[in-house]
């Protein structure tokens, strides 16, 4: 399978992104890749502090190369940057060698796996 990874630094964001990233995921961006040709799926990931990830598998090398190309050239501007402040400091392609869905299952969103807190 054919993985990207897109990844900013949370090292120098203002307070409050990460719940205003959260917050972006759940309202616009959820919803954006949804829809988005020849994804197979993707996750956004955290480490508070730290960083801010999505991770997307496609269908093939293709599918991957041509989000890859449109990403890039505006990524400093992508609604992600904005909130953080930052362009992302990693765009790296890569193989998925395997998923594996486990007898719980996905949740689409983690909305509510998750306290209200400050970052």
């Amino acid at each position: 399978m054919y993985g990207l990874t897109v990844r900013w630094s949370l090292a120098d964001a203002p307070k409050g992104t990460l719940k205003a990233l959260r917050a972006y995921v759940e309202d616009e961006s959820y919803a954006k890749f949804a829809g988005l040709d020849g994804l197979r799926f993707k996750t956004w990931r955290v480490r508070k502090g730290e960083w801010f990830e999505g991770s997307y598998v496609f269908v093939s090398d293709e599918a991957r190369a041509a989000f890859q190309a449109s990403f890039e050239p505006g990524a400093a501007d992508a609604p992600g940057s904005k909130l953080i402040g930052s362009a992302p400091i990693l765009i790296e392609p890569c193989e998925i060698v395997a998923v594996v869905r486990g007898p719980a299952g996905f949740r689409s969103s983690s909305h509510f796996e998750h306290e209200p807190q400050e970052d």
